[in-house]
């Protein structure tokens, strides 16, 4: 946990750790809870979580059978699930996912492209304690804002790059001023499933991600990543993390959600209750 020294008026945000993997469906269910968790007063959750096996997650607007390889993703043993979230497909696998879900207006301003900055910033204070020089991305094209390539195809404006590649892969969901947004940092590179999942030609995935350990030129730990992003986060916004752990009625309604949406065939292939 980051402590900051006790100052008057500190904000303490909840922070979560889930170091065991968990499957994809309880992972966005997990979110899902968190999102729906906030009250009007203002309130945060920071949650750092990993992914049992390679998982595809899509956007919520997005059209399965467009973007998804699914009889390959069955026959490869690689879940699929759709996230709450907008944005574009990510392949989860050996990965650091954030999320975090807030509805402070002081703090995140009540505008998607403000916050969605100001988290960006506060991730690079994480990588700056790790050695490494990022900066924010311009525009992407047009075609691939309106076209079906995966998310690390290329960066969104104001998301992460390092050494001219994108490093982080983010997706937003707004409710007024209640926010949730999800975040994809690979901690290392992919083992080629992304192109046959995503149905991505060769010329397309050239040289436009790279992955942590890559970025610093030695193998980076789920643990330490961790422990740099939420000390960067902690000192951008200047609060205190105190730990969240679930009580049994949260952890019913979790998995109540799990079955009712996330591991919903019905939801994964686009059909919105």
């Amino acid at each position: 946990m980051i402590k900051r020294p006790k100052e008057n008026n500190v904000k303490e945000w909840m922070l979560i750790v889930d170091k065991k993997p968990l499957s994809g469906s309880l992972n966005m269910a997990v979110d899902d809870f968190l999102f729906q968790s906030l009250s009007d007063e203002p309130q945060t959750f920071l949650r750092f979580y990993r992914w049992e096996r390679p998982t595809v997650s899509l956007g919520y607007s997005q059209n399965i059978r467009k973007v998804v390889d699914v009889d390959y993703c069955q026959s490869q043993g690689i879940d699929i699930v759709r996230r709450i979230t907008g944005g574009k497909l990510v392949l989860h696998h050996k990965e650091v996912t954030y999320s975090l879900c807030s509805s402070d207006k002081e703090a995140f301003t009540s505008t998607l492209a403000d916050s969605y900055r100001l988290i960006s910033q506060a991730l690079m204070r994480g990588f700056e304690k790790m050695g490494l020089k990022s900066y924010l991305a311009d525009a992407p094209p047009e075609t691939y804002v309106k076209g079906n390539l995966p998310c690390f195809s290329y960066p969104a404006r104001n998301e992460i790059e390092v050494e001219g590649k994108k490093i982080v892969g983010s997706a937003q969901k707004r409710a007024g001023h209640k926010f949730i947004q999800h975040g994809s940092i690979p901690l290392e590179k992919d083992e080629g499933y992304l192109g046959p999942v995503s149905f991505l030609k060769k010329e397309e995935s050239k040289g436009r991600m790279i992955s942590l350990s890559q970025a610093l030129g030695e193998k980076a730990s789920f643990d330490r990543t961790v422990e740099r992003l939420a000390s960067g986060i902690s000192e951008f916004f200047k609060i205190n993390f105190k730990p969240k752990v679930f009580d049994a009625e949260e952890k019913e309604a979790i998995v109540k959600i799990q079955k009712e949406r996330y591991a919903n065939k019905d939801w994964t292939c686009g059909v919105k209750p």
